[in-house]
C-alpha cells in the first residue's frame, strides 16, 4: 500500500495505491482545499482516518525546495517535515520529492491520450526532456536520460528572474520591479501572474477595464475571471492579458528547454495549460518558444506536450515510492 500527495498551493490531492502486477492501481484519493488546513500532517491524519489502511509507503510531492527532508512551501505557510509524517504513519518510509519532480516521475505511467501536441518536432526524438507547469505558481522539472532510462530530478527555476522578450515586456518588468525590487518569472507565468500582467495593461492605460468586469474581479477570482473572459472574447483586456502570457510561457519553455537540453520533449503540466489549449495552439507560443537565436532549429526539433491529465503529479508520487521501494 502506497499513500501519495500532490500539495500544492491551491489544493491538496491524496491517493491510495497498490501496486498489481507491475502496475499501480488506485483505491481512494480524496481533495482536499490547501489554505482550509494547518498542516499536511492535518490533511493526512484526516485522509488516513477515514481509509483506515496501513501504509508502509508514502511519497507527497510538495510545491518547494526539498532539503533534509523538509520544504516550507513556497505558496503555502507549510513547513513539511518527512519525519513527522512517517511518525503519524506509523514508522512508514517516508518521502519528500518537488511537485514537479513528481509530475516528471508521472509522464511514463500515462497513455498518448493524456497529452495535446504543440509541437511534433522531430520524429523519435530522444535525451533529457522537461516539464514545466503554471498554475497557482511556476514549476520546473527535468529528466535525465542515460541511454536507457529517465531519471526525474528538481528545480526551482520558475523563481529565476523573468527574462522580457519585446518592448512590451521590458516595460513590464519595469512595472513589477516598482513594486517588487526582483522579478521572477513566476511573477508573470502563473494564475497570479495573468493578473499581473493584466494590472500592467490596465495601469498603464495600454487597455480598459469595462465596469462589469472590474466588478466580477472584485468578487471573485481575477485569473480565473481574466481567464474565461479572455477565452470568450468577452473583454480585449483580458485577451491582451492572456496572449502576453502565452508569449511568456512559450519563451520560458525554450529557456528551459535549452537549459536542460531536453532534445527528448518538453511537457507543459499545471493547471494552466489545459484550460487555455487553443492559445497554446496559436503561433503566438510557438514563435515564442522557437525564438532562440542561433539555436532556433535546435529548440524546434524539440516535441512539445500539454499533459491533460491533472493525476500526472499524483501518479508520479505513487510510482517515485513504488521505485524506490522496489516494488516496480
Amino acid at each position: 500500500m502506497i499513500l501519495a500527495g500532490d500539495i500544492g498551493g491551491t489544493n491538496s490531492r491524496l491517493a491510495l495505491f497498490e501496486v498489481e502486477g507491475g502496475a499501480l492501481r488506485e483505491i481512494a484519493r480524496q481533495v482536499f482545499p490547501s489554505r482550509a488546513s494547518p498542516s499536511l500532517d492535518a490533511i493526512v491524519a484526516t485522509f488516513c482516518a477515514g481509509q483506515g489502511a496501513r501504509v508502509p509507503y508514502a511519497c507527497f510531492g510538495v510545491a518547494g525546495p526539498v532539503r533534509d527532508g523538509r520544504v516550507q512551501a513556497v505558496n503555502l505557510a507549510w513547513s513539511v517535515e518527512g519525519a513527522s509524517l512517517a511518525r503519524q504513519l506509523g514508522g512508514a518510509e517516508v518521502w519528500l520529492i518537488n511537485d514537479l519532480e513528481a509530475n516528471a516521475y508521472g509522464i511514463p505511467a500515462l497513455s498518448p491520450a493524456d497529452f495535446a501536441v504543440l509541437n511534433a518536432g522531430q520524429a523519435g526524438a530522444t535525451g533529457n526532456q522537461a516539464v514545466i507547469s503554471a498554475g497557482t505558481g511556476l514549476g520546473e522539472a527535468g529528466l535525465i536520460w542515460d541511454g536507457r532510462r529517465h531519471t526525474p530530478f528538481a528545480s526551482e527555476g520558475g523563481h529565476a528572474d523573468f527574462a522580457p522578450s519585446d518592448e512590451l515586456q521590458i516595460e513590464l518588468l519595469r512595472f513589477l520591479m516598482r513594486e517588487r525590487g526582483h522579478v521572477s518569472v513566476e511573477r508573470v507565468l502563473s494564475g497570479p501572474g495573468l493578473h499581473n500582467i493584466y494590472r500592467f495593461l490596465r495601469d498603464t492605460g495600454r487597455a480598459k477595464e469595462p465596469e462589469w468586469l472590474a466588478r466580477e474581479l472584485a468578487d471573485n477570482d481575477p485569473p480565473a475571471v481574466i481567464s474565461r473572459a479572455a477565452l470568450e472574447g468577452r473583454a480585449e483586456i483580458c485577451g491582451d492579458a492572456l496572449e502576453v502570457m502565452v508569449a511568456i510561457y512559450g519563451a520560458e519553455a525554450g529557456n528551459v528547454a535549452l537549459g536542460m537540453m531536453a532534445t527528448g520533449g518538453v511537457f507543459l503540466g499545471g493547471g494552466i495549460a489545459p484550460r487555455i489549449l487553443p492559445r497554446l495552439q496559436s503561433q503566438t507560443f510557438l514563435d515564442a518558444f522557437r525564438a532562440k537565436g542561433r539555436l532556433g532549429d535546435l529548440v524546434t526539433s524539440i516535441p512539445v506536450r500539454v499533459i491533460l491529465n491533472d493525476s500526472a503529479a499524483l501518479l508520479g508520487a505513487a510510482r517515485c515510492a513504488a521505485l524506490r521501494a522496489d516494488l516496480l
